[in-house]
């Protein structure tokens, strides 16, 4: 016996464009439903007061001018490698090889501040530490560029394998400069002379990084929004054939983004080297190259909304950080409530695109086949009314078609009157 074919369970289509009101409504609509939910797990699990733990998160990132300066910090790095990595997400180019490249940028500068740092002043030293991180990166990311402009390889795969070429590269010099030898880490480079050290401004030592950043991040926006590179960029993303056929030379326009992309992530390697921690170890990129994929792709790419995004992991990861610190508990624990916000803040971008329609069951399917077919014998019956009572007129003056059948009934009408005058004449005669 033939099965029926009966309809999904789940119907997913996709939604007409929203507009932006109602598609921040449907994120701070999960934003809100996640920290119900958190508010649950750490009451159930820890026995807090959750409004208290909320507050504990805003504490951890706005407590103090030092722990603002920390997340402003924390933000710019993040967002570096996510403004880095926008042109090529945006070409449909998958460079998952952000780690690696803010690892080689980060060990060109330690090279250049261990070898030169005694032999340069800080004026000359800084930026050619710059030009180091920014040509290392470059070449870094060019490589998977090239291969994929040339021979169509794998980029995700090429770029995620280099980031273990360029950690198992940094392991190999923390070992040669090692300080002291056997202890398996560099230290703080030139911390007598702070040679190669980027300068304070205000007293503060990341409010340049805070501005190189800022600045970066405006030129993105402007590169990409404005710029005919940018075009090319959005124009090879969307297809790849119609590029070519418009006279885009899609493999030069692959390597260059790439460059440019690589460049950035080295010039956060130099920020963190120059800047922050002024020292080189495998773990310096803290798996920000992987994070910045999720910062760029919530933005969808745009460098504007990465700033938005990139405070709301920052600020997670501070307030995580604090929450365990606060109330002894594990760092894990942290983790599980900034995942949770995670998770629903990426499931409100399905809903905003997607929407989700139910099987109905086979009594709401009866249901509503009888309603259609009473719709259907409604108007049925209203058409019918409505031409019976329209009035059975002859269109005024005919045309010339009516004309012919109306001829012989006038001639008819004609001899019977002549037939009636001729008969008193007839009768007088006899």
């Amino acid at each position: 016996m033939a099965s029926k074919n009966k309809e999904p369970l789940i119907h997913i289509s996709r939604k007409k464009s929203l507009t932006w009101y109602q598609e921040w409504g449907i994120r701070i609509g999960g934003i809100l439903i996640a920290l119900v939910i958190c508010a649950i797990i750490t009451s159930m699990t820890t026995g807090l007061n959750p409004f208290e733990v909320y507050g504990t998160m805003f504490e951890g990132a706005f407590g103090s001018d030092r722990k603002i300066w920390i997340l402003l910090k924390e933000i710019a790095t993040l967002l570096c490698v996510s403004v880095a990595l926008a042109p090529a997400f945006r070409m449909k180019f998958w460079n998952l090889g952000g780690e690696g490249q803010v690892l080689i940028g980060a060990l060109a500068t330690s090279a250049v501040m261990l070898y030169l740092g005694n032999e340069l002043p800080n004026a000359m030293l800084i930026p050619l530490m710059l030009l180091a991180a920014l040509v290392s990166g470059a070449i870094w990311a060019g490589i998977p560029a090239f291969f994929k402009a040339r021979w169509n390889t794998n980029e995700t795969l090429f770029t995620l394998m280099m980031n273990y070429v360029a950690t198992q590269l940094v392991a190999y010099y923390v070992i040669v400069w090692e300080v002291p030898k056997g202890s398996g880490k560099v230290g703080i480079i030139n911390q007598d002379t702070m040679a190669g050290w980027l300068p304070m401004i205000g007293n503060n030592k990341y409010m340049l990084n805070v501005l190189v950043v800022a600045l970066v991040t405006a030129f993105m926006y402007i590169y990409l929004r404005y710029s005919k590179h940018g075009y090319e960029i959005s124009v090879v993303g969307e297809s790849v054939n119609t590029a070519r056929y418009v006279g885009i030379k899609v493999d030069r326009v692959i390597i260059r983004t790439m460059l440019l992309s690589g460049a950035i992530c080295g010039l956060a390697g130099w920020l963190l080297v120059a800047g922050t921690d002024h020292t080189i170890t495998t773990t310096l990129a803290g798996g920000r190259g992987f994070l910045g994929v999720m910062v760029a792709w919530l933005a969808k790419f745009n460098p504007a909304g990465m700033v938005l995004s990139s405070f709301l992991l920052g600020f997670l990861e501070r307030g995580a950080g604090e929450i365990s610190a606060m109330y002894s508990l594990n760092h894990s624990f942290g983790d599980i409530l900034t995942g949770i916000i995670l998770f629903f803040i990426i499931g409100s971008e399905f809903f905003i695109n997607y929407k989700v329609k139910f099987r109905k069951s086979e009594k709401a399917l009866k249901a509503e086949e009888a309603k259609i077919a009473a719709r259907d014998a409604a108007r049925k019956e209203a058409e019918e009314n409505a031409a019976d009572e329209e009035p059975a007129e002859s269109p005024e003056g005919g045309n010339d078609e009516d004309a012919p059948p109306d001829e012989p009934e006038a001639e008819g009408r004609t001899e019977e009157s002549k037939d009636a005058a001729d008969a008193p004449e007839e009768e007088a005669e006899k």
